[in-house]
């Protein structure tokens, strides 16, 4: 591409001439770059339309602009059908471009999205058929040589769905070389555009990549693992409730997701997917096309037919809008002016308004064009947005919304390596769950407490308990959410009919269950939350039978999003577990004689008593100047039941004297 410093460039994200050609559209932002649908200014060469990639000056480092040249440089060593063709590179102005292929279609990232909002999965033929294209582009360029012959040893970097396009005709083009690198003999193409810093997005970095190790062109086939088990499960293989909580699983790739599904997958998918997912570099495909070759076989033709039907069903932008439209209103958790979708609602009801540093930028604009402003980069995480008429909320707090944000800035990694050194281990062998949870409360702990084992099939069983001030506010478990609606069967709160509808409707809520249970009318929100509530209760106190482990505790780290805040105190899962433990989990209580503990005078406050249950209260009255003994205390725990006319069985005291003890408002002389 010819340099035009003459040509003034148009306004930043403004269509309009710029250089030898005329920008129709911008269609995404990332970073420092905006990308445009465009056109040439004459004729139709290199094509009659294309897209430009534009580094604008505004949001550029000094230090960055040499990026589009380096991917310029490191595409057109490699000529392959699967991926992006670049046309050239060059200079408007002051701002660098890059010239490339346009392909009419979307990207796998938005066809995955809108397939789980409408419940399905893409057939195996076409997961099969876009691990191999993308895996043969990956071949292509992990053999690119400059052209002197010298292997380039280029490695991509950042092999995700967003970076995986898809045309109406089916074809399949690995895209977005920004981040890539080169290993060869030229220096420049050696180093790193980030600097250093480890560059990609969460969830589909190699675990070497983020332990801060050496890495090479293996970490790709571990990226393109991931996207294909994306696929096959139609949901994330390496998520949690926060970002920590992804990173572990990423780091150590725990792909449990993947293993309960593996019967119903074709053995040579799964088989593929989890030879590129091994932690250790050496034990994945030694090359891409041994990876492409181990997906089996399948009907071409009616893979590609099938993916070019996909890709016209999702490239329907006003399917997409009534889709997130509905989504945003079943389980936003905001509350909105009823409409009726399928009619003709007032216009003033479906209008949507957003804010930045306090001042309207758009006001009463269509859902459809709120998803444009976020698909092309014009919101941010820090925006606000009026959704429909309600109340106006952080673009971040909204994750129908926020998911729309160009990956690229929401998602990709800068600095990253280990999580970092808890703040406190443990292990349960050595330290019962029960005193980890004392301490927990003890010290009005805040961040993200992680408990995990193995499990005897080899996989690892996690629960991640998010903490603030020693209060439990958010669990999560490796577990399925189809937990909640056991939950709800066994106390006979829904049918095994309804659980059955809801389960059938999971993907159109987002995997929430219990926002499937109110909307569609089969269980109120008190009701749901009480369940939930009560199910982590259960499953906090099931962490205290648990006898081999780790425990880890993060200080500060949040769970990306809260269905509904639980607000538990620590010690009524304590008291249940110890209501319920047996063996070396239930120590001889009877007999000892009971003082006042350190912690004793602490519980005299209302912070300290907090929400415990009444009986381990009661402790603290029985227990005064002490002595006491426990048979006495049990007694006197009992008789006050009584005396309210509410039963505490010999099981229950003891529990409420167990736990006194672990939270040192008794000891045992």
């Amino acid at each position: 591409m010819p340099e035009e410093k003459t040509q003034t460039a148009p306004r930043e994200g403004a269509p309009g001439p710029f250089g030898p050609f005329v920008l129709t559209r911008r269609i995404a932002i990332g970073g420092a770059a905006e990308v445009f649908l465009a056109r040439p200014r004459q004729g139709v060469k290199p094509a009659p339309e294309l897209v430009i990639k534009r580094l604008a000056r505004s949001r550029g480092k000094p230090t960055n602009f040499d990026v589009l040249d380096r991917e310029a440089e490191l595409l057109r060593a490699v000529r392959h059908p699967n991926v992006v063709t670049v046309f050239g590179a060059g200079m408007v102005g002051d701002e660098p471009y890059l010239a490339m292929e346009y392909v009419p279609g979307v990207d796998l990232h938005r066809l995955l999205r809108l397939a789980a909002s409408e419940n399905k999965l893409l057939s195996h033929d076409v997961a099969a058929y876009v691990a191999r294209s993308v895996a043969e582009a990956l071949h292509a360029v992990h053999t690119a040589r400059d052209g002197r012959g010298t292997p380039l040893h280029i490695t991509h970097g950042d092999v995700s769905p967003s970076n995986i396009y898809l045309s109406i005709t089916g074809d399949v083009k690995l895209g977005d070389f920004g981040i890539a690198r080169a290993a060869g003999k030229d220096a420049e193409l050696r180093s790193s555009p980030g600097g250093g810093n480890l560059e990609g997005k969460l969830g589909y970095l190699a675990p070497e990549r983020l332990k801060g190790a050496p890495s090479d062109q293996r970490s790709d086939i571990f990226a393109l693992g991931v996207v294909l088990g994306e696929i096959l499960l139609g949901e994330k293989v390496f998520s949690g409730s926060g970002h920590l909580a992804t990173l572990l699983s990423n780091r150590d790739a725990n792909i449990e997701p993947l293993r309960r599904v593996c019967e119903r997958l074709p053995p040579p998918l799964y088989q593929t997917c989890t030879r590129a997912l091994e932690t250790d570099p050496a034990r994945r495909f030694p090359d891409a096309a041994a990876f492409g070759q181990s997906l089996g076989s399948f009907d071409l033709e009616r893979a590609r037919a099938g993916l070019a039907e996909q890709v016209a069903w999702a490239r329907d932008s006003n399917l997409f809008a009534r889709q997130l439209e509905r989504r945003v209103r079943h389980s936003s958790g905001a509350s909105f002016p009823s409409s009726n979708l399928t009619g003709s609602p007032s216009q003033d009801l479906l209008t949507s308004s957003v804010r930045r540093a306090g001042e309207v930028t758009h006001a009463n604009v269509s859902f459809s064009r709120l998803m444009e402003l976020a698909t092309t980069g014009f919101l941010e995480l820090d925006d606000e947005v009026s959704l429909l008429g309600a109340g106006y909320r952080r673009v971040g707090d909204i994750p129908e919304l926020s998911r729309l944000l160009a990956p690229s800035t929401t998602n990709t990694t800068a600095q990253l390596f280990e999580p970092g050194v808890p703040d406190y281990t443990a292990a349960l062998r050595e330290t019962p769950m029960l005193s980890v949870l004392a301490r927990m409360r003890n010290r009005r702990e805040s961040g993200a407490l992680f408990v995990a084992r193995a499990t005897r099939e080899g996989s690892e069983e996690r629960k991640d308990l998010y903490l603030e001030g020693g209060r439990l506010i958010h669990l999560a478990s490796s577990d399925r959410e189809e937990l909640l609606g056991q939950y709800m069967l066994r106390l006979k709160l829904i049918s095994r009919s309804t659980l059955d509808q809801a389960l059938a409707n999971l993907r159109r809520y987002d995997g929430r269950l219990g926002d499937v249970l109110v909307e569609m009318g089969f269980a109120d929100r008190a009701t749901v939350l009480r369940a939930l509530r009560n199910l982590a209760r259960d499953r906090v106190a099931s962490l205290c039978s648990w006898r081999d482990g780790r425990v880890q505790l993060y200080r500060g780290s949040k769970p990306a999003k809260i269905d509904g805040p639980v607000e538990l105190d620590l010690a009524v899962p304590m008291m249940t577990a110890a209501i319920h433990a047996k063996g070396a989990d239930a120590p001889p209580l009877l007999g000892l004689s009971l003082l006042p503990g350190r912690r004793h005078e602490d519980a005299t406050s209302s912070e300290e008593r907090g929400a415990a249950p009444s009986s381990l209260l009661d402790v603290l009255e029985v227990v005064g100047a002490g002595p006491a003994a426990s048979e006495a205390v049990v007694r006197s725990l009992i008789e006050r039941g009584q005396a309210r006319e509410r039963v505490i069985s010999e099981r229950e005291a003891l529990a409420a004297v167990q736990v006194a003890m672990a939270l040192e408002w008794l000891r045992a002389e």
